[in-house]
């Protein structure tokens, strides 16, 4: 068998097209087609994951806290407490420690702390 040495000459328009239709196909994927890249869809997971832990957890962390004996002289120091210091008093006093770990989820116990000062303000 001889292998050709010269390409026919609708060869080159046709390599073209493939080459500039392969760049759009990628260009239309990933900015309107919603194509992501491995390292984009593992931080939305991780995204998606805590946002449910918080979503789940933080009634628990305020039944936790309406619990407590001192609750009501408790969510007054909450109240009066700046949006900032409010979850730092709900990590501190435990209630957004989660089961089996050793320390309170910080985002827990800021969705907890609004749970529980906004029903306050109003």
């Amino acid at each position: 068998m001889k292998i050709p040495t010269k390409l026919p000459e609708e060869t080159t328009p046709f390599v073209w097209g493939i080459v500039a239709g392969a760049a759009a196909l990628a260009i239309v994927g990933f900015n309107w087609g919603g194509w992501v890249t491995g390292g984009t869809s593992e931080r939305n997971a991780r995204e998606a994951s805590r946002d449910a832990v918080v979503l789940a957890m933080a009634p628990v962390c305020a039944d936790r806290f309406r619990a407590q004996g001192d609750a009501a002289a408790k969510l007054a120091d909450l109240v009066k407490a700046s949006s900032w210091e409010r979850g730092t008093l709900i990590e501190r006093a435990g209630h957004a420690t989660l089961h089996g770990s050793t320390s309170a989820n910080s985002d827990v116990a800021r969705a907890c702390a609004e749970m529980l000062a906004a029903p306050a303000k109003g």
